[in-house]
């Protein structure tokens, strides 16, 4: 387990609420999926864990609605 920051939170089209985190120790930066949306279908999207990158696509960076202080 390491130690992150909260940068921002949004919504995806899908309806899931997800969390931008980055991680202290790398820099490296984490979507996580804080509620899932109701109505959604994706499998990867589940609560409380990350969302999984396909191999080869661009970082994952949904604008945030909500910017944490």
């Amino acid at each position: 387990m390491s130690l992150v920051r909260l940068i921002g939170f949004s919504t995806l089209p899908c309806g899931c609420l997800v969390g931008r985190y980055r991680e202290v120790a790398s820099s490296r930066e984490l979507t996580y999926v804080e509620e899932k949306g109701g109505l959604c279908t994706e499998h990867g999207h589940r609560r409380n864990h990350t969302i999984p990158k396909a191999p080869g696509s661009p970082p994952q960076r949904p604008a945030p609605l909500a910017r944490a202080s």
